[in-house]
């Protein structure tokens, strides 16, 4: 078994003890790990509003079209026949989380995780339309005034529009963008798509603007199973409390040694640029959203009194106790071997997957006999054409001696196109070892014979 980094109980403190009391006030901070997760949100943020806009061959390149059954990614098209390969994907992303989770803890939190990024967002708004940390307190604090009022309104017809942007744009990557916006604007769209665009604006103001940290702190389960997943040799942030201990202030022309000091100078900008409202000096917490916002403000500091950077950084609890970070052990290349073989068959499965798909229903009726003595059984069946061009396609049916199908030889579909066929399947009554027997349709492309599908149904006869 691997070893647990050790649990010690840390009094609940106050998060808004040094604030007005409607919550967490974070101070506006620099440093590389904020450049980095701007240009990383920059990123994520453009791929979001920008994808949706996007053509392909005369349509939205990416569109989970519901009423047609269809998921569009720019040159593939997937059905429900295709939920497997869905499925997987999931999967593999539940596995990519574990294996950064194992790697880095909560490093998804911080940087990548939709709440958190427009929870930052909205937090740059406020900080443009309010002011910064003190000035947001004082206002939080201030009686009702005129400029209370515009300022908050202000900010919250900001958070409003990014909502409404945010919203319109959910909806658009299931309903076609560019008509649903033409639809709203000219006020006739259908009730269903206001009503989940109105529902998705309000999300996100409620949980970007109002929530915040509370989802993370009780919505969210990550920050209570990740817990169970980092180990000693996890990359989380880190107080160095062997260098920062004993805190105190100090001159900065007395070396800390000589007052018995250590390097932390006991400021407590590591708390107020917390978003989460918490004091990573006190050790790893499931409330630490991994943004390393601490590190930049630490690090700064540190620049200002002359000491050496990292008092606060991303370290493993086997390099805080002295020991080496072990980056290949047992767990770590578990998830990457199982995450890789996964891919790799995700990958194999949709450059491989059917283009035809096939689904039979047996008729009600049990059999009966034709005039030559067969015994015939009835079948409904539906034939897809997952391709976007049309195909022939070849039926038959297995699985008896003798067995005869009363089908067409050879159908073509346009692209995307279903149909549904009534067939009719005999069979000589010496063929039949039961009263119910197997029988396989087959469908396969004349040009790529590859790309077939299957389907077992029961053919039935008397009790012999």
């Amino acid at each position: 078994m691997s070893e647990r980094i050790p649990a010690t109980n840390i009094p609940v403190k106050d998060r808004g003890s040094d604030a007005a009391p409607s919550g967490i006030f974070p101070r506006s901070f620099k440093g590389f790990y904020r450049n980095l997760r701007i240009a990383g949100g920059t990123l994520l943020f453009g791929l979001y509003f920008a994808t949706v806009w996007l053509t392909w061959e005369g349509r939205q390149a990416v569109l989970w079209d519901i009423s047609n059954r269809q998921f569009h990614i720019f040159g593939a098209t997937f059905w429900p026949q295709d939920l497997t390969l869905l499925t997987a994907g999931l999967v593999i992303c539940a596995f990519g989380l574990f294996f950064i989770t194992v790697l880095a803890g909560r490093i998804w939190c911080g940087y990548s995780c939709p709440q958190s990024m427009w929870t930052w967002l909205f937090l740059w708004v406020e900080r443009v339309t309010e002011g910064d940390r003190n000035q947001r307190m004082r206002l939080a604090q201030a009686p009702w005034s005129l400029n209370k009022v515009l300022k908050r309104s202000q900010k919250h017809t900001l958070w409003l529009l990014i909502s409404l942007l945010t919203g319109l744009t959910f909806v658009g990557y299931f309903t076609p963008i560019r008509p649903l916006v033409a639809d709203l604007l000219t006020f006739s769209s259908g009730a269903s798509a206001a009503f989940w665009v109105f529902f998705f604006t309000a999300a996100t103001y409620i949980n970007a603007g109002w929530l915040r940290e509370k989802v993370c702190l009780h919505m969210c389960p990550y920050g209570r199973f990740q817990s169970v997943m980092i180990d000693d040799d996890s990359l989380v942030i880190s107080y160095d409390a062997n260098r920062g201990d004993p805190r105190g202030h100090r001159k900065r022309t007395v070396s800390p040694a000589s007052q018995g000091l250590g390097d932390c100078i006991d400021c407590y900008q590591c708390v107020q640029v917390c978003p989460t409202g918490i004091d990573i000096r006190d050790g790893l917490q499931i409330d630490c959203i991994g943004c390393a916002a601490c590190i930049d403000a630490c690090d700064s500091i540190m620049d200002r009194i002359g000491y050496d950077r990292g008092l606060i950084r991303y370290a493993s609890q086997r390099q805080l106790s002295g020991g080496p970070m072990r980056l290949f052990r047992p767990r770590m290349v578990g998830y990457a071997a199982v995450l890789v073989t996964m891919i790799g068959a995700l990958v194999w499965g949709v450059a491989n997957r059917p283009m035809v798909a096939l689904e039979v229903a047996k008729d009600r009726s049990l059999f009966r006999y034709n005039d030559v003595g067969q015994i015939e059984n009835s079948y409904r069946l539906k034939l897809l054409n997952k391709a976007p061009e049309a195909r022939q396609f070849e039926l038959s049916a297995i699985g008896l001696d003798g067995l005869t199908l009363e089908a067409p030889e050879t159908l073509t579909l346009d692209g995307g196109e279903t149909r549904e066929l009534a067939v009719v399947v005999s069979a000589p009554p010496e063929s039949l070892d039961d009263v119910s027997s197997d029988v396989h349709f087959v469908v396969a492309d004349l040009d790529n014979p590859d790309h077939r599908d299957e389907r077992r149904s029961a053919f039935t006869g008397p009790a012999f």
